[in-house]
């Protein structure tokens, strides 16, 4: 079950960051990062951000959380992230629907490690297209992917 989690709260915010550290942990070890921006997200911008955040309830256990930054023209999905102990049980794509059918953009975006197979497969299943490759400060080689709705 897909629900809007309340980042605003504490505690909410808690549950986010620690889907978001193990995930992210799993995602340097894969892209060979040593310094991964990720994994240094404080808790405090969890709670102030104005982003919104989605979270798949497995077992009222949070199992995967997607970002969301939107507004009338387009999606931002900011972060796209599933607990270890839930991978392979199709929670991105679920994720990935929720946010194709919830928010209606012409364009959606997305970005993530050119060595993420994973999310990389996954984004291109759902129809986006590479239109961006770039070094980061950091050492990760980053893609970016667009896919256009047509209304």
């Amino acid at each position: 079950m897909i629900e809007q989690l309340k980042n605003n709260k504490k505690e909410v915010s808690e549950k986010i960051r620690s889907v978001f550290q193990v995930s992210y942990a799993v995602e340097a070890k894969l892209l060979k990062a040593v310094n991964f921006p990720p994994l240094q997200r404080p808790l405090e911008d969890f709670i102030k951000s104005n982003t919104e955040f989605f979270g798949f309830m497995n077992n009222e256990k949070l199992a995967g959380v997607i970002e969301i930054d939107h507004n009338k023209n387009a999606t931002l999905i900011c972060s796209l992230v599933v607990n270890p102990l839930f991978f392979r049980q199709g929670i991105a794509r679920k994720l990935m629907e929720f946010t194709l059918n919830a928010f209606d953009s012409s364009i959606y975006t997305v970005e993530t490690g050119v060595e993420n197979g994973p999310a990389t497969e996954l984004y291109k299943k759902f129809g986006f297209t590479e239109v961006k490759q770039w070094d980061t400060n950091h050492g990760v080689r980053k893609i970016r992917f667009e896919y256009r709705k047509d209304k």
